[in-house]
């Protein structure tokens, strides 16, 4: 059926950027050209109001000035976090910048830092509303170019991503791929609920980011998120999303090769909202497909007393957010470690684009509302039947969504 608030518009948000904004009767969403930053993803709650998941932080810039690092990498340390908000694409890295073969990556990789360049938007004969950007990397040691397709599904409240990478050169290319989903408030809360698709957690070794941040055991295995290891010994519960604490915690869950499903669930109970990211897993993966092998879950939660996150070096962190992320890479540390580890938790932690060919990482978020108490406690399981995302708590809640990605394919074959 067709959607009649469907709509199509390119704006410019603040901070003068330019962006496309798709919407129809369960969810809008605004994707920027720099980045690919998704600043807004709303839902429309059973009461009719917009509600915005994505996280806005307050040291994003809106001057309109374009990054300088002389001018602004004293406060803000790196052009992606001059930018960054909500969901965005992180291609072929995932994790800090660094050289790699012999040319620098950005923290996160080109598609989160570059600007894509707009081609097209358009309505088609069944309502779907999608937008088509394209970028190529800017280093010829790693001839990599990516196309993207946003997308909305009438009456369906998700937002479908498909980032085709194909390779401009004779040889294979090793690359790292990952969503790099994070919610904020109003949304996200003390006592949000987060689950995912992974069998097996683990914290990342020593030597990065989150040394000195972090309450939990580095290079710890563990079971359950409900289970993580503490630094100082104990144990505390990820799955229930904490107020701002003083920490700021990483986690990689590793997906049993036997799931149909990437997925990452974050609920918030008192709102009766749930934000759902999926992607084909290992088991129902297509030969062109990227699969991420692993959930991320980052939690700000208040321990980088620095700038940005701080207004001053020393100051207060301010900022409180939930990344709840899909990757398939070695924690959040690059290509190069990436490549060099090869394989973590039993799962490969690069993905090869072949010669002169291409893969394709195709996702949905999805945004909504649910009826009664069933997902309060979590999201235990995530599965596609048909077309349909059956979810299951305490019961089961069913929504409208396209889990074979079948709508994207189409999308694909006539304009990328």
């Amino acid at each position: 059926m067709i959607d009649s608030k469907s709509a199509i518009s390119r704006v410019v948000e603040l901070g003068e950027r330019e962006a496309t904004v798709l919407e129809n009767s369960c969810i809008r969403v605004m994707i920027d050209d720099q980045g690919g930053m998704t600043p807004e993803l709303s839902g429309r709650r059973a009461s009719g109001e917009w509600l915005n998941a994505h996280w806005l932080p307050w040291f994003r810039s809106n001057s309109g000035e374009k990054y300088n690092d002389n001018e602004h990498g004293s406060f803000w340390k790196a052009k992606l976090l001059y930018q960054i908000a909500g969901n965005f694409p992180c291609l072929p890295s995932f994790g800090p910048g660094h050289i790699i073969d012999g040319v620098h990556m950005p923290p996160h990789g080109w598609t989160a830092n570059e600007t894509w360049r707009y081609v097209t938007s358009d309505t088609d004969e069944s309502g779907i509303v999608w937008t088509l950007s394209v970028m190529d990397s800017p280093a010829g040691e790693i001839p990599l170019s990516f196309s993207k397709i946003d997308a909305l599904l009438p009456n369906q409240g998700v937002h479908y991503t498909s980032l085709r990478v194909r390779t401009r050169g004779n040889e294979d290319i090793e690359i790292c791929a990952g969503n790099h989903n994070i919610v904020g408030a109003p949304f996200l809360s003390q006592g949000c609920r987060v689950s995912g698709a992974a069998k097996r957690w683990i914290t990342p070794p020593p030597g990065g980011e989150f040394d000195t941040t972090t309450r939990l055991a580095l290079g710890a295995e563990f079971a359950s998120l409900d289970k993580a290891p503490l630094r100082n010994g104990g144990k505390t519960d990820l799955s229930v999303t904490s107020p701002p604490i003083g920490y700021t915690d990483f986690v990689a869950g590793a997906l049993d090769r036997s799931a149909r499903l990437c997925w990452l669930s974050t609920v918030n109970p008192a709102l009766k909202m749930a934000y759902i990211s999926f992607s084909p897993g290992p088991a129902a993966a297509a030969d062109d497909d990227i699969v991420l092998y692993f959930n991320e879950i980052w939690m700000q939660y208040g321990g980088r007393p620095f700038t940005p996150w701080a207004p001053y070096e020393g100051g207060p962190d301010q900022s409180y957010c939930l990344g709840v992320e899909s990757a398939v890479s070695a924690y959040a540390y690059g290509l190069e470690y990436s490549r060099e580890l090869h394989e973590l938790l039993g799962n490969p932690t690069t993905v090869t684009i072949p010669a002169a060919g291409y893969k394709t990482l195709r996702s949905g978020v999805l945004f909504a509302p649910y009826d009664g108490g069933v997902l309060d406690e979590g999201t235990a399981d995530v599965q596609g039947e048909n077309e349909k995302l059956v979810c299951a708590g305490k019961g089961k809640v069913i929504f409208d969504a396209d889990p074979r990605f079948e709508a994207l394919r189409g999308l694909e074959g006539r304009h990328v």
